[in-house]
């Protein structure tokens, strides 16, 4: 169980994150909300609402609004960048989710649907990205996966909005590291790493 901000308590709904993983992201969501940082939030690679859920019910006591993007197909295949002698078990349709499992969570929970785009990353039309980003998760587990949003959503970033990437710091997923590296040699920003997430922010 993690005890949320506003001291209710949700229990995980899958294990692709731990508590204290959750934890560092809704601290950070936090800190954006508290700034008054404009725009709205988004979440690529929501799987089954294990963080847009509890990220949704604390975006009840605000205007913004949450954005999730998912295949529900489960991962595409790999690319070089992503191989790793440690990560043989992820492979092609691995942790496939259904939509209707993801608004059954939201529902069970009481908390407002969000705005829900299927499709793989590459593929989201522009308009389908809030103008206006504060907050962007990225849970995308692959390079392509973790670059596609980036190039979605940089340019739509406020001053003072926050990046989380997933996986930065596991070595089964080699790829996302790759990805954000290679992003900020020509995209400026802070870079800060917490248990295995990658926090950017002071965007350029």
């Amino acid at each position: 169980m993690i005890v949320l901000c506003d001291n209710t308590f949700m229990k995980l709904l899958s294990d692709q994150i731990d508590e204290r993983e959750l934890t560092i992201i809704l601290r950070e969501l936090e800190k954006v909300l508290a700034q008054h940082i404009e725009g709205d939030v988004v979440e690529f690679g929501c799987f089954v609402g294990t963080t847009s859920v509890p990220m949704g019910r604390r975006l009840q006591a605000t205007h913004k609004k949450l954005f999730v993007y998912d295949s529900f197909e489960g991962l595409p295949k790999k690319a070089a960048e992503d191989e790793s002698p440690v990560g043989l078990q992820f492979q092609a349709g691995e942790l496939a989710a259904s939509k209707t499992q993801l608004i059954k969570n939201f529902k069970q929970a009481g908390v407002p649907l969000p705005i829900i785009t299927k499709g793989w990353f590459a593929t989201i039309p522009a308009d389908r990205v809030p103008e206006k980003i504060c907050f962007a998760y990225l849970d995308g587990d692959y390079y392509h996966s973790i670059l596609d949003p980036l190039k979605l959503i940089w340019d739509r970033l406020s001053a003072g909005a926050v990046i989380l990437v997933d996986d930065y710091a596991n070595e089964a997923l080699p790829g996302a590291a790759k990805a954000v590296d290679r992003w900020l040699l020509t995209h400026p920003a802070k870079l800060r790493v917490e248990h295995s997430l990658a926090i950017i922010s002071d965007i350029l």
